[in-house]
């Protein structure tokens, strides 16, 4: 019996290595559903589409590439947010977008919707399977775009089309993995040395485009006396054994990158994207580095762009340096830094109290306890300050979030691919309550897979960060409180241990069983809801929004909040401003 489309694309993505798809199953994905139980591949029945999107978002940027799958109409528009976050940071992910019969097309039939359109902003490659004859043409051109410009390709694909034959094509359905060794011209990396050499002070700022360059990269800031700051994502992989790092700056970072970035007389960017146009120096030169040119001098002004993969680059520019012996500039950084971690650990010392435990001293708890080669996943906001401040890349670690579109409730979804992918390993999923209760019901997910997921909710009854901008920008904050549900109670109707932490005593003894526990665990902790995170640059103007803030909370007749903000984060403004 001939093999029908769905079977011919199934047998594609065995080819392809996929190991798993992530969808909720409808009318028109049902071929494909069945193809796959017939398949070395499996098919992960999510609660939710957008979780679905995030857990193979995940497993994509632990393993090289994954996919995910929604059905006809709704299904595929629930798809939408975690699709941006794989396109936005340069993930390779194909999704499966299942429409409605061909021949209703442009009928405004049930569940209608224009896939192209819909996933036109978000992807690299987006087109629509009609004809037997397009199948392996179009799948493979398709993974080719994701896995070689890092991104989401989309394929259409109508119900009634996954059910008819399957044709041979006469061109390769091959995936080609290639590997090039890019790096600027050799004029061009003898400009760059000549910058360099010539510059008395010089700091090197990395992100996730120097992943691989760890190595290269501590040997260069040796060879010039040169403190190295990073991005959130350049973190795990470029703070392990570098004596030289200095932080993290941008809107989560310590004083001390930005300090080191600012006094430089020459600032290299390597493999680094960073959004944050007002934490960049503009008085001093800037080089930038990347992979992709398009992304040159559009965060800086320059003084030199190059194109080149990091680790290539510096092993063809070491040997035209010559090695700076002045190790003034590189020390000062360094105690600067030491100083901003000791101020860091105050409320680590300081763990709060009942109801009211430092999220800071959790953070720094969980970081001492979990394993070396754990994968954390952070929801955005201030789960994420805490991760970028106390999670400390190893070498082996790595942490998973939505860092360039910032949409809530991704950390629970991406542990659930990153545990799929890598079941050996701890995953730790560090959750904020507004983001736990975004996507509540893949609770049932992760006990279904019965994975090891530990699910770590800084609840702080409130959504964090807003209460924060908020603040910040002068107005009091307003419906940014939460009451929530027991999350405790709901993991054990969930199926797993949940457990309430009220007391900063408890915290230390409640993580160690939460990580001990052989299978799923959530551990509720009630952190300080008025713990707040003030970014390394403090400009007049937000001091006197916090200022007039806290004044229309005293007028309201907030006065309690308002000095419990005061009190809870004296020491952390004293030392940043």
């Amino acid at each position: 019996m001939a093999k029908n489309i769905a079977e011919q694309i199934v047998e594609m993505l065995e080819k392809a290595n996929v190991k798993r798809i992530y969808a909720v199953t409808g009318d028109s994905l049902n071929h494909l559903n069945i193809a796959v139980k017939k398949s070395s591949i499996e098919w992960i029945h999510v609660r939710h589409e957008e979780v679905g999107a995030y857990a193979a978002a995940a497993e994509a940027e632990l393993d090289g590439f994954a996919v995910c799958a929604g059905s006809c109409g709704p299904g595929h528009i629930h798809l939408i947010n975690g699709v941006y976050e794989a396109h936005r940071s340069h993930i390779p992910m194909l999704v499966i977008a299942s429409t409605i019969p061909s021949e209703e097309m442009g009928m405004d039939y049930f569940q209608e919707t224009n896939t192209i359109k819909l996933f036109d902003d978000c992807s690299y490659y987006n087109q629509m399977i009609t004809r037997p004859e397009q199948v392996q043409r179009t799948l493979q051109t398709a993974i080719q775009h994701a896995i070689s410009k890092k991104g989401v390709a989309v394929i259409g694909l109508p119900g009634d089309v996954s059910e008819l034959d399957a044709e041979e094509a006469t061109t390769s359905n091959q995936i080609f993995k290639t590997n090039p060794v890019i790096r600027p011209s050799d004029e061009e990396l003898n400009q760059l040395a000549n910058l360099i050499n010539e510059s008395e002070k010089v700091t090197i700022y990395c992100g996730i485009g120097a992943e691989n360059a760890n190595a290269e990269v501590i040997e260069l800031s040796k060879y010039l006396k040169s403190p190295v700051g990073y991005s959130f994502r350049g973190k795990m992989a470029i703070q392990p054994n570098n004596p030289n790092e200095v932080g993290l700056t941008g809107l989560l970072g310590f004083p001390s990158a930005y300090h080191a970035m600012h006094e430089a007389d020459l600032l290299l960017l390597l493999g680094t994207d960073f959004p944050y146009q007002k934490f960049m120096p503009v008085k001093n030169k800037i080089v930038q580095i990347d992979e992709s040119p398009e992304r040159l001098g559009r965060r800086a002004k320059l003084e030199l762009g190059l194109t080149g993969d990091v680790k290539e680059t510096i092993k063809a520019l070491l040997p035209l340096l010559k090695e700076k012996t002045d190790i003034h500039f590189l020390n000062q950084q360094l105690e600067f830094y030491e100083k901003v971690k000791e101020q860091q650990l105050t409320y680590v010392k300081d763990s709060g109290k009942e109801d009211a435990i430092q999220p800071e001293y959790v953070a720094h708890t969980l970081d001492r306890l979990a394993k070396k080669d754990a994968i954390f996943t952070v929801d955005t906001g201030m789960c994420c300050v805490w991760g970028a401040r106390f999670i400390t890349g190893t070498g082996e670690r790595k942490m998973l979030g939505s860092f360039n579109h910032g949409s809530m409730a991704n950390a629970m979804p991406m542990a659930i691919g990153a545990s799929l992918a890598h079941p050996d390993r701890q995953v730790i999923a560090m959750c904020g309550d507004g983001g736990l209760s975004m996507l509540l019901g893949d609770m049932a997910t992760i006990f279904q897979y019965k994975l090891p997921v530990k699910l770590i909710v800084f609840n702080n009854r409130a959504l964090g960060m807003v209460k924060l901008e908020m603040e910040v920008g002068g107005m009091p904050d307003n419906e940014t409180d939460m009451i929530n549900p027991d999350f405790g109670m709901i993991a054990q109707a969930m199926g797993y241990p949940g457990k309430n932490v009220h007391k900063p005593e408890e915290v230390e003894t409640a993580i160690n069983d939460c990580l001990q526990h052989d299978g799923p665990y959530l551990l509720n902790i009630f952190t300080n809801p008025n713990a707040l995170a003030l970014p390394p640059k403090i400009e007049f103007d937000q001091v006197i929004g916090m200022t007039k803030s806290m004044a229309q909370l005293m007028l309201g007749g907030k006065m309690e909040e308002a000095l419990e903000t005061v009190k809870s984060n004296y020491k952390h403004i004293k030392g940043l401003l």
